[in-house]
């Protein structure tokens, strides 16, 4: 039943147009987990994930572990910049770019959802770069 009552209300808050503070909203709590990695703040950064991530790890420091094994350029990260909000489907995806400590360029899906607690993190997929030829 709880489980109904929470898909019923995210599904209600997605229904209307996103708002520009949602957005930005989304963008901190990216940023903020960001810059808990960066720190090695492992407990902040678990902080921000969605309680279905919090399930599948069961603590800050495995989750930990995932992203710096998994995710070496969300484990260590530099020059962010956020690209394009959509929603696909009734999901909320924003798309980031950033750089790893060799410096090279890396783009990721953040799977979003709203909450209780407000916006958190539901998934982070890597994105295939493009090949470029000259």
């Amino acid at each position: 039943m709880k489980r109904l009552l929470a898909a019923l209300l995210t599904l209600w808050a997605l229904s209307g147009p996103l708002s520009a503070d949602d957005a930005t909203d989304i963008r901190g709590v990216i940023s903020n987990q960001l810059d808990a990695f960066n720190d090695r703040d492992v407990d902040g950064a678990f902080a921000y994930a969605s309680p279905a991530i919090k399930g599948m790890f069961g603590s800050p420091q495995n989750f930990g572990r995932m992203v710096e094994q998994g995710y070496p350029m969300v484990w260590s990260n530099s020059d962010v910049q956020f690209l394009d909000l959509r929603d696909e489907g009734g999901r909320l995806t924003q798309r980031v770019m950033m750089r790893d400590p060799s410096g090279a360029r890396h783009v990721l899906d953040y799977q979003m959802i709203q909450t209780g607690d407000g916006w958190q993190i539901n998934g982070v997929w890597i994105v295939p770069m493009p090949d470029v030829g000259a």
